[in-house]
């Protein structure tokens, strides 16, 4: 298994071919970026990278493939929170180990319906939730420091 800063930097570079790209290595991506930089910081940087990785990829814009602000933020908010949570373990790979409800594709319909996620309002822009409500964004311990 490639280590993080090896991961992130092929992450960047657009190096990870599109059958390796998992939910995965999405939970990963997010940590990593979650750990170095405010929220905010992060959400910039994760946005422009799966946009960059899609567009190298030739991924289609469409309602249900490419980039999906909501499900973007949303990731990130819960992602954020279980590290603020439960730690943040010693690598990406050992919180993705360590927290095995992150590795859940569905974990976001315990927040959204699939009628409120699966528009291109949501797709465009960050909608809150109609089922529950996400939790904060916050900027969970960083790596900094």
């Amino acid at each position: 298994m490639i280590d993080d800063e090896g991961f992130l930097c092929d992450f960047e570079a657009r190096r990870i071919a599109l059958e390796a790209w998992s939910h995965r290595s999405h939970v990963r991506m997010a940590y990593l970026y979650l750990r170095r930089h405010p929220f905010d910081e992060a959400v910039k940087k994760v946005r422009a990278g799966i946009q960059a990785f899609n567009a190298h990829h030739r991924i289609p814009d469409e309602l249900e493939r490419g980039y999906h602000e909501t499900l973007t933020i949303a990731w990130l908010r819960v992602i954020a929170a279980t590290i603020a949570s439960q730690g943040p373990g010693e690598n990406s790979e050992d919180f993705c180990n360590r927290q095995p409800h992150l590795l859940q594709r569905t974990l976001l319909r315990l927040f959204y319906s699939r009628g409120r996620m699966m528009t291109w309002e949501a797709k465009r822009a960050f909608v809150e939730p109609d089922l529950l409500p996400l939790p904060a964004a916050i900027d969970p311990p960083s790596t900094a420091g």
